[in-house]
């Protein structure tokens, strides 16, 4: 059922006639005064039920801004520390058991996470609130390890935290024993068991992809070898009430079977419940009747909550599962635990939402470079346009901000970077710290190759990306070693292209008198996943590299030729195929700018946008 509109922007200004003392933190933060679409049926709960969350990178204050779909995931972790509260207290009414897990990735995407100051370390003081939350278990992901800082932070300070529940069955870290010697051990533990409060065993292993983007002195195994090891056969040898699988690799078309059939060949009728991440998409698969595997999104936007009812499954019947998607927001939250506005909050919560906002202020997060004069988006609007944060970045704000204080800046140039570099839209208001950093958070820098002919240097980008058939194997095997490396941009894309595919213009133009933007799942589990009826996204595709306008030059001209370091393999490789008097190597590469990919936003918009 769709409610009318007015009741959804009753429930969408969140107490706007509460008395002023029941959300006294709400001051410290605007919510979006817009309509938020509520659940349209309640949870199934069933006698073993699992909140999931995933691939978080920071944004644990929500999503901030009014264009839609961001109101839909405008919750923060305050208010799902609450929510938790409120649906452990409901599981305790019913007499069932209620879990929450995580799959990895707290490190990189908001200002929480990287805009510490000089001297701090990535997600160190942001993790802090997530050590509040009492998770069962959770998982390491691989942006725990593109830099060997984070990881030893994770492994001293916040790894204690977990008690032996944060698990990295397949990674390690290189740290000096007591004898001062180099010793390789796991981040986490290899595998936990426990007992939950009705009494079931548990056993649960804690699984990252074949990941090879891995800073020195961390250590990721195949998934393969793993389910080799001897720990593991150890691990699995006792058969446990349930199987529960945390790991941050996708449910579909990667490694989990892999270990779902090591475990089946010992175990073929324990219940086994999978919770996947990375490839940041809605996603449900049920690899045998007595199993089921779930991912729940990307930065906050996206709750998972499965059910299993297991003692009705006797001896070899199929589980009854449920799964659903549920958008993290306060609407969602007191939907499902059937509290008002006045009555949702906890003290818990609040203090969570408080202490976020601290250190927001300490980070100076709200330090204004610019207003945006509109919306600038990575997939809704086409690329290159006008109003394509990718077209913003390589055609505008690189050029400038790598301009300032460069010698070079009156050599004429191509700047190529690949198209994943930036991670979220920037919208119309206020330009921030904090946008910045969530737009353009990696802190890549820019290389160049000097003297490099424009009749070569102009073939590069598309090459890059198969501009002809010939070069499609190499352009695979670029697609492979980005993947192994962490991107996940090729995957997250194609499911909103298929996404934009199925709604049809015909549909979201019928439908948009009543829904809002957001996602609309289709996954390959029975029934509906989707907890909040939305219009699909549009969907524009873009290519994996991006660059700058040529110069205006003649071809055998000699032009700087400027790439971010996060692609100097590929590009190396692409440029020999293109020509033959020169291998070029590393040591024709130099550094172009002392300016990081995430100051270029910044810079441009306090030149342009003021």
């Amino acid at each position: 059922m769709i409610l009318p509109i007015a009741v959804l922007l009753g429930l969408a200004l969140r107490g706007a006639a509460c008395e002023s003392d029941v959300h006294e933190h709400l001051s410290k933060r605007e919510y979006p005064q817009v309509p938020i679409t509520p659940p349209y049926r309640p949870l199934a709960w069933g006698d073993f039920n699992v909140i999931h969350t995933t691939d978080t990178h920071g944004w644990l204050l929500g999503h901030q801004k009014a264009s839609f779909p961001e109101p839909d995931y405008s919750g923060d972790l305050g208010d799902f520390a609450s929510f938790v509260t409120h649906m452990k207290n409901i599981a305790i009414e019913k007499d069932v058991d209620l879990l929450l897990v995580d799959s990895g990735d707290l490190h990189d995407g908001t200002g929480l996470s990287d805009g510490y100051p000089p001297g701090g370390v990535d997600a160190h003081e942001s993790n802090k609130f997530l050590e509040r939350l009492p998770y069962d278990v959770m998982a390491i992901g691989n942006h725990e390890l593109y830099i060997y800082a984070n990881t030893y932070d994770m492994y001293t300070n916040f790894v204690p935290h977990l008690d032996g529940r944060y698990l990295s069955s397949n990674v390690n870290i290189t740290i000096f024993n007591s004898d001062g010697e180099p010793e390789s051990v796991p981040v986490g533990n290899r595998y936990t068991k426990f007992t939950t409060r009705k009494g079931r065993r548990i056993t649960s292993l804690g699984v990252l992809f074949d990941f090879t983007g891995n800073d020195v002195n961390t250590t990721v195994q195949t998934v393969a070898d793993m389910v080799k090891e001897q720990w593991f056969a150890e691990a699995i040898a006792e058969e446990p009430d349930v199987f529960l699988l945390i790991g941050h690799m996708p449910v579909s078309y990667d490694n989990w079977p892999t270990v779902f059939d090591a475990v089946r060949a010992v175990h073929p009728l324990t219940p086994i419940l999978i919770f996947g991440g990375h490839s940041h998409i809605r996603d449900c698969q049920q690899y045998d009747g007595r199993s089921m595997a779930l991912e729940s999104g990307r930065y906050m936007e996206t709750i998972g909550w499965m059910s299993a009812d297991l003692e009705a499954a006797n001896g070899d019947a199929n589980i009854s599962f449920t799964r659903r998607y549920l958008d993290q927001n306060r609407v969602t939250y007191e939907y499902h635990t059937e509290m008002s506005n006045q009555t949702f909050d906890t003290a818990y919560g609040r203090s969570i939402t408080d202490g976020l906002q601290e250190l927001a202020v300490s980070f100076d997060l709200s330090y204004l470079y610019g207003t945006a004069p509109q919306d600038y988006t990575i997939n809704q609007n086409p690329y290159p346009s006008n109003g394509s944060l990718l077209s913003l970045f390589i055609a505008d704000a690189i050029p400038y901000a790598l301009s300032i204080n460069n010698t070079r800046d009156s050599i004429p140039s191509i700047f190529i970077t690949n198209s994943g570099s930036q991670r979220f839209n920037i919208f119309k208001g206020p330009f921030t710290k904090n946008d910045q950093l969530t737009a353009s958070p990696f802190t890549d820098s820019f290389l160049y190759i000097p003297n490099i002919t424009f009749s070569i240097a102009n073939q590069v980008l598309p090459a890059l990306n198969n501009a002809g058939a010939s070069e499609r194997r190499r352009r695979d095997e670029i697609e492979k070693e980005l993947w192994n490396r962490g991107v996940v941009d090729t995957r997250y894309r194609a499911w909103l292209e298929e996404m934009d595919r199925r709604a049809g213009m015909g549909r979201r133009e019928a439908m948009a008198g009543n829904l809002t933007l957001g996602y609309v799942t289709a996954d390959s589990c029975p029934g509906a996943g989707d907890d909040t009826l939305h219009m699909a996204l549009p969907y524009y595709s873009v290519p994996d590299f991006i660059g700058s306008n040529p110069p205006n030059v003649t071809n055998d001209t000699p032009i700087d030729l400027v790439f971010v370091d996060f692609i100097e393999a590929q590009l190396l490789g692409i440029l020999n195929g293109l020509q033959n008097a020169v291998n070029y190597t590393t040591a024709n590469v130099l550094l172009y700018s002392p300016t990081l990919t995430n100051m270029a936003l910044g810079l441009y918009a306090q030149a342009e946008w003021n």
